[in-house]
């Protein structure tokens, strides 16, 4: 009788368990909050721009780059083979250019690449890298 009554008390904390558990999964927040760093390098320039960091919340599958800072750039084309996505961008703004993006993921955590873009003639470099530092719940 002991022993069923210790079977029944291990089955009841096993459900108590799984129904409290079970709503911590589905409030797991839809998106990855990444730590991006972008740094622009024109040949011909003086001196080195300095790098810029931003936090971005992405989805937790990538359908589009990271973003940038200037709002007037669309990104198309993205394409993701293996560990590796590319796209073109088009931006209208102060500067307008265009280009292309290529970044290489390098494990579930980290990425590097870099966009190449022409604008007024002169062409440029932006290196990327990010590293994912938590979790969010606004995707961009």
């Amino acid at each position: 009788m002991i022993t069923a009554l210790t079977g029944r008390l291990a089955a009841a904390a096993s459900l108590a368990l799984l129904l409290v558990l079970s709503p911590a999964r589905a409030a797991d927040p839809p998106g990855v909050l990444w730590e991006t760093t972008s740094q622009m390098a024109m040949a011909g320039m003086p001196m080195q721009m300095p790098a810029q960091t931003m936090k971005v919340c992405s989805a937790k599958k990538w359908t589009k780059p990271p973003p940038g800072g200037d709002k007037s750039c669309v990104a198309s084309d993205y394409k993701m083979v293996g560990n590796k996505a590319t796209w073109t961008i088009q931006c209208s703004g102060q500067m307008p250019m265009q280009g292309t993006g290529e970044m290489t993921f390098e494990g579930p955590d980290s990425y590097t690449g870099a966009i190449q873009a022409t604008t007024q003639g002169m062409n440029m470099t932006i290196k990327l890298s990010g590293k994912k530092v938590g979790t969010c719940d606004s995707p961009q």
